[in-house]
């Protein structure tokens, strides 16, 4: 994983109340354990005609959705069973936050194991979000704040080891490991 610090970036909205786990990506793509390539399959079942080609109606396919890594999304958002593939499938298509003002907790803690930022916000400011498409944010990871284009900031909490993680571009695994050699001399005195 990269590590993420800094977000800027214009949003994408995805208006949508309820948006699940399912709806995310499909569970007929769950059967790799890879990473790389989920993009191609996120939101599926909107972004794609019965034919194959790409719905052009489906904000993801718009023009001005190139290049977005934020993504605004209805209340409740990512609810339903739970599955790595879900935020693996948002960052591989090139999204690094997700911004509702609901999101589930298993999802979540999902996506900030595997590198993307979830934040719940109050329904004002989702509102606001969710009615200026395209808006230009800046997100400080370290600090826990979003700037709006007006330079008034939402602030956000987060758990610190998520953060630090996030900070590091390390998931629980990759932390684990660098503690190696401390665990290894743990391991041998305890031997003893």
């Amino acid at each position: 994983m990269k590590p993420l610090t800094h977000i800027r970036s214009r949003t994408v909205v995805l208006s949508h109340e309820n948006i699940d786990t399912d709806r995310i990506i499909p569970a007929r793509y769950l059967t790799t354990t890879q990473r790389e390539g989920l993009g191609k399959a996120l939101f599926h079942d909107w972004r794609y005609r019965a034919d194959g080609s790409l719905d052009p109606e489906f904000a993801l396919n718009q023009a001005q959705a190139r290049g977005c890594e934020i993504l605004v999304a209805g209340r409740n958002f990512g609810c339903g069973s739970s599955r790595e593939h879900a935020p693996w499938a948002l960052t591989d298509f090139g999204f690094r936050a997700v911004l509702s003002s609901q999101i589930a907790d298993i999802f979540r803690g999902n996506a900030l194991k595997n590198g993307l930022l979830a934040v719940a916000l109050d329904a004002r400011e989702h509102r606001w979000l969710l009615e200026h498409p395209g808006v230009e944010l800046a997100i400080d990871v370290a600090a826990g704040f979003i700037e709006l284009p007006d330079g008034g900031r939402i602030g956000f909490d987060l758990e610190p080891f998520a953060r630090h993680c996030l900070l590091s571009g390390v998931d629980q695994l990759g932390f684990l490991l660098q503690h190696e050699s401390r665990i290894s001399a743990f391991e041998s005195r305890r031997a003893a």
